[in-house]
């Protein structure tokens, strides 16, 4: 914390340091045994009414009363990471964005609004990478207007957590009344070393996801619109490891994964198991397979998409040299019952 010459702690932020990312140390609230200060770090989201609103990397506010800080500094961007690919917020955000595409979208400045029936809040949100030409307000109501008129709630997806994020649009939401539903994580790692895990005999790659992939994968009952947005994206591979009683993988498979090639990244997505036969290296060896081809294709970096509260899968993919990238969320419009994720 800041520290003045003779030794005090002192509070050298200003609601002029709103949008900047800051450290500050408060008085703990009653109760709290023990600590009696308490340090957060975060975006200084606002600073109204005496009342202080820091946005965590975790998308998590923290609101602070001006009466119990205790001291305050603006501090540089969190350090880079030392481990996996170099990778900014928009290059990983529009690379995803190729990786799932929508079936219909349009421009709204620099956001994409996009719609793909309902499948997946990836594909039925907005994509808010810069100005959207109009004053927030104007922007939320052409967006509830586009989605309403398709039958479909509005979503809009944020992140934080990396440098060129977006808590300042967070808080906003959040301050209109828009409701966050989901919180998960990108994660990026370097690809040879999980192509390097195992040989992946067994696995079976195809460019279509056919009948027995689909009656593995979770979403049943798929619509013509959820396997086109299952089959988009510049280099689409679909793996299959059959069931043990069914090496020509004509009923439910044991595993399955999808990977996207684009450029120099790979994502992985759908890796699935069943249930009966985890802890057997299913996971691992769908995912070596598709990094293999991958990185004939001349890829060489990863990332992919985990909830925050799966610790198997953060787990599974710590192992494998995958590290947080960024937080991301989806906010649903005030008074809508949703749509599956």
């Amino acid at each position: 914390m800041e520290i003045s010459a003779a030794g005090r702690l002192e509070v050298r932020i200003t609601t002029a340091d709103v949008g900047k990312r800051v450290s500050v140390r408060r008085l703990s609230e009653p109760g709290v045994a023990g600590e009696k200060f308490t340090d957060t770090v975060g975006v200084l989201t606002s600073w109204t009414d005496g009342v202080l609103l820091i946005t965590r990397k975790s998308g998590e506010s923290v609101r602070v009363a001006e009466s119990d800080l205790v001291a305050g500094k603006v501090v540089p961007p969190a350090p880079a990471r030392r481990r996996g690919p170099a990778a900014s917020y928009e290059e990983l955000a529009r690379v995803a964005a190729r990786a799932w595409c929508p079936v219909e979208s349009e421009r709204l400045g620099a956001w994409e609004l996009r719609a793909a029936g309902g499948f997946t809040r990836r594909a039925n949100s907005v994509l808010p990478l810069g100005d959207p030409g109009l004053p927030l307000d104007e922007a939320l109501t052409a967006v509830r207007r586009w989605y309403g008129e398709r039958g479909l709630p509005a979503y809009v997806q944020t992140a934080t957590g990396a440098a060129g994020t977006q808590e300042l649009l967070c808080a906003e939401l959040e301050r209109r009344g828009w409701v966050r539903e989901v919180t998960a994580e990108v994660w990026t790692g370097g690809l040879a070393p999980v192509a390097d895990l195992t040989d992946g005999a067994g696995v079976v790659l195809s460019r279509e996801a056919d009948e027995a992939w689909l009656a593995r994968y979770r979403r049943k009952g798929l619509s013509d619109v959820a396997l086109r947005v299952l089959g988009s994206g510049p280099s689409v591979w679909f793996a299959t490891v059959p069931g043990a009683d069914d090496p020509g993988a004509t009923g439910i498979p044991a595993a399955i994964g999808r990977c996207v090639v684009d450029g120099r990244w790979a994502s992985f997505a759908a890796v699935e198991v069943d249930p009966a036969q985890r802890r057997r290296g299913l996971a691992t060896a769908v995912m070596a397979a598709l990094a293999r081809r991958a990185l004939d294709e001349g890829a060489s970096a990863a990332w992919l998409q985990v909830e925050t509260d799966n610790a198997g899968a953060r787990a599974l993919y710590a192992g494998m040299g995958f590290a947080a990238h960024h937080a991301y969320h989806h906010y649903r419009e005030p008074g809508d019952a949703g749509t599956d994720r």
